[in-house]
């Protein structure tokens, strides 16, 4: 067993927010140091051609950091269309009833060694037959 010593105060770094509390805390504390960054360029002066152009992207900026690549968060998405052509679909169905005979046959198979083992160890259980006939024959 681990020996876990963990701070009882809250003034440590010890973080036990959710993850969606930090991610907002991050994102604040990032636009921050975005609006500092930004108000000490126009304090330091900047020509007004470059004003007018805005900031420039962060991959042509040496003095900002690269952007973030994706980490462990989920990428917002939603499927609007799924285009199948008809003959791919038939083909993909056809195929899946194909792979699962085998998977019935041998749940079949251990369904029926399952019963008999149940009859062997329990041979009071009640066995009921179904007889079907047809009548005149």
């Amino acid at each position: 067993m681990t020996d876990a010593n963990f701070p009882l105060t809250a003034d440590s770094d010890f973080d036990d927010l959710p993850r969606t509390l930090r991610r907002e805390r991050d994102a604040r504390a990032r636009e921050a140091r975005e609006r500092e960054q930004r108000d000490k360029r126009e304090r330091e002066g900047r020509s007004g051609m470059d004003a007018s152009l805005g900031d420039p992207p962060s991959y042509l900026s040496r003095g900002r950091p690269a952007p973030t690549a994706y980490n462990d968060d989920p990428v917002p998405a939603s499927v609007q269309r799924f285009d199948v052509p008809f003959l791919r679909l038939v083909a993909f169905f056809l195929k899946a009833v194909l792979a699962s005979i085998p998977a019935l046959i041998l749940l079949g198979t251990i369904l029926y060694f399952a019963g008999k083992g149940l009859e062997a160890y329990f041979p009071e259980l009640v066995r009921m037959k179904i007889m079907i006939t047809f009548p005149g024959g």
